[in-house]
């Protein structure tokens, strides 16, 4: 019933009463030939927005959902301001920023040039030079008349212009705005391209075998000041401003549970807030992480002399338990990584690897001994166990035997 007609007219009608007064009366009318029997149909609404309601849920009837209302179709930009606006409340306001930026990208338009000249670009209009190339993205485009191979298009130029991983991000996020879009104003979407260009070799993550996390964690536990520092990555698979986040309230020793819940921001701001929803979870504490938490705590830093921060800055060294009034306070990314994790590998002359390669050392490791993708999923913080992990394994019931697993891993 595609072909279905439906018209929108005004009926104006005077009538003299019984009193000798003439009297108007306005309606606003739909007027069609009825799919089933053939007839003309004329039908009186009050008011006009009352009948555009009966028109678009008639040609919904008739066209099988898929009707939508024209004037309801926004562009891409439009569409990626409703989607930012309902994410932002959703997501952390680092996170927020960043999709911020990406969002850019979608809607244009893109400044051809390097990195730093488009940061600058987007951060203040000015093009580097008189004669660089503003390149003209999608959100000057209505949503229903985006087509797939445009979309194709649109990701060989992202991929030549900026890169492969930025491509292929933009595209999910495009396809989430668009999903959207389709949900809250009805409008018909395209699929998402098939066969889109992957990068070639892709690199691998660097990350340390059980010998040599096992190794890491052995010097970490006569490294009493910072042994704890850069053990407890391996050992929770907390990402870094997970980790610089945590407070004592966050360990749980009674019920031998870590809650992650908040984060620290890079500029050194704590937010009550995971990366994710499903960042927001319980880790169980394995016995090798107990014993150097209840060691740690003993000579933690503290804030105004009690205990807050589980991974706090030393402030002003001096005898113990003396310290500067700025002990206690949050260490920055910056800080976390040149006076702790990067200056650790070099004591042990172990091979240098990244804070995030420490979670994938804990989710292959779990992986390696049998538990369950769901559990590794839930304990990493992803949402989509895909992500996690390509396939299944042998299942195993709890976080505590997970962690059993994991110390058992790394035992000597």
């Amino acid at each position: 019933m595609d072909n279905l007609k439906i018209t929108i007219g005004v009926w104006n009608r005077k009538r003299r009463g019984a009193d000798g007064k003439l009297r108007k009366t306005r309606k606003h009318t739909i007027s069609y030939r009825c799919p089933e029997t053939g007839g003309k149909v004329r039908r009186s609404f009050n008011t006009r927005a009352d009948a555009e309601a009966a028109r678009d849920a008639l040609l919904a009837q008739y066209t099988g959902g898929k009707y939508f209302n024209p004037n309801a179709n926004p562009t891409v930009a439009k569409a990626v301001d409703h989607w930012m606006n309902f994410k932002a409340t959703e997501i952390k306001p680092q996170t927020f920023k960043t999709y911020g930026s990406l969002v850019k990208i979608i809607v244009g338009p893109l400044l051809q040039g390097s990195p730093q000249e488009r940061a600058h670009h987007a951060l203040t209009g000015e093009k580097p030079h008189r004669d660089t190339k503003l390149l003209q993205m999608l959100g000057g485009y209505h949503v229903s008349a985006l087509t797939t191979a445009q979309l194709r298009n649109w990701h060989s130029r992202i991929r030549f212009e900026v890169g492969h991983y930025t491509a292929n991000e933009v595209m999910k996020m495009l396809q989430s705005i668009l999903a959207l879009a389709e949900e809250d104003f009805g409008v018909p979407v395209c699929k998402k391209p098939r066969n889109l260009a992957k990068r070639k070799n892709k690199p691998k993550k660097d990350i340390l075998n059980p010998g040599e996390v096992a190794e890491l964690i052995a010097f970490a536990r006569t490294d009493k000041e910072r042994g704890i520092f850069y053990a407890f990555p391996f050992l929770t698979g907390l990402r870094i401003s997970e980790q610089l986040g945590m407070l004592w309230d966050d360990v749980d020793f009674e019920r031998n549970i870590i809650t992650v819940k908040r984060v620290l921001e890079r500029n050194g701001t704590t937010t009550d807030q995971t990366k994710t929803e499903a960042g927001m979870r319980e880790i169980p504490i394995a016995p090798t992480l107990r014993t150097m938490l209840l060691e740690w705590r003993l000579i933690c830093p503290r804030l105004d002399g009690e205990l807050y921060r589980v991974f706090a800055g030393p402030g002003q060294r001096r005898a113990w338990p003396q310290r500067s009034k700025r002990a206690g306070g949050p260490i920055l990314y910056s800080n976390f990584l040149h006076r702790y994790w990067k200056p650790a590998f070099e004591r042990m002359g172990l091979r240098y690897v990244t804070h995030h390669s420490a979670r994938h050392s804990f989710v292959s490791t779990l992986q390696a001994q049998g538990v369950e993708v769901g559990l590794v999923a839930k304990l990493a913080g992803h949402a989509n166990p895909a992500v996690t992990l390509g396939h299944y394994t042998q299942a195993m019931r709890g976080g505590e035997a997970a962690m059993a697993a994991l110390d058992a891993a790394y035992a000597n």
